[in-house]
């Protein structure tokens, strides 16, 4: 009997690896990410509204949201680790939203303890409001008792530093969201050094598995992260969508700065490689096939 999602992603972590999950916001990037070698694959809902031209503030509906995850599940073998941010409202909310989320075949959900609507983390300056640990346990539950695979992993965000409460205050949060069900503690940081999150790490005490995404203290890469010990997963939560931003910028002044395509032709990569991502060998053998 083939293995769950949520069943790969665990043995995954229990082989004490440390799971390389990248961000994506579409098929075409979660399917290149796979290419790449990485263990699993974030559906990202700060890159789906960056894809929109959205800012990342509870703009894209969980419909949306969906969509886009069942269409990367069905694209990559890899585990699909779905960000659902605050669950799209209370816990009734959180219900409807995983009965359709393991039905599209996720690993994982991510859940964060911020009040709906939510404000971006890595915003300076912006609005970081949290639900207590009473309702966010709540919703942790009414996941826990949802899910229909008890392997469907569950990891709870707490947003605790992002807020500016504190380490007790993030301690005392992971704690209690274990206690409420929680698989694995997402432990978030938007200060450009580590040592936030490595004091956290260091003064975990649960036999639970840590979750860092370390956009904002990029040195605290795979290496650093295996010394440290009690981390299972590093996200790597905007690295697509601000490549495709970076390589497209750079394409797209070069076409005007040359008044055509003639010289930015021969750098990038040819349309048969596209043909390849969209699996067109394939399509002309079913047309072959199955036409009539």
């Amino acid at each position: 009997m083939e293995k769950s999602p949520g069943k790969k992603l665990r043995d995954m972590i229990a082989k004490g690896r440390i799971v390389q999950t990248m961000a994506s916001h579409s098929p075409l990037s979660a399917r290149l990410a796979e290419e790449a070698g990485f263990d699993a694959i974030w559906a990202s809902g700060f890159e789906l509204s960056a894809l929109h031209g959205l800012a990342d503030v509870s703009l894209i509906t969980m419909t949306q949201h969906l969509e886009s995850t069942r269409a990367i599940v069905s694209t990559v073998h890899q585990p699909v680790v779905a960000d659902i941010d605050t669950g799209f409202g209370n816990a009734v909310n959180v219900i409807h939203c995983v009965r359709h989320y393991e039905q599209a075949g996720v690993a994982a959900l991510v859940i964060e303890d911020k009040t709906f609507p939510k404000f971006t983390s890595l915003a300076a300056g912006a609005r970081q409001e949290l639900v207590s640990i009473d309702c966010f346990q709540g919703k942790i539950g009414a996941v826990a008792a949802t899910r229909k695979d008890p392997d469907l992993v569950i990891i709870a965000r707490t947003e605790a530093l992002i807020a500016g409460l504190g380490q007790s205050e993030a301690l005392r949060r992971a704690d209690a969201y274990v206690e409420a069900g929680a698989d694995m503690i997402l432990i978030h940081s938007r200060q450009p050094e580590p040592s936030e999150v490595e004091a956290f790490v260091q003064s975990w005490s649960r036999d639970i598995p840590l979750v860092i995404v370390p956009t904002a203290y990029p040195t605290l890469n795979r290496q650093r992260a295996r010394e440290l010990g009690k981390i299972g997963m590093i996200i790597y939560g905007n690295h697509a969508v601000r490549a495709a931003v970076t390589g497209m910028q750079k394409v797209f002044a070069r076409i005007i700065k040359d008044g055509g395509i003639q010289e930015v032709n021969k750098d990038i990569v040819p349309v048969e490689e596209i043909f390849r991502l969209q699996d067109m060998t394939m399509v002309k053998v079913w047309e072959g096939l199955f036409l009539r």
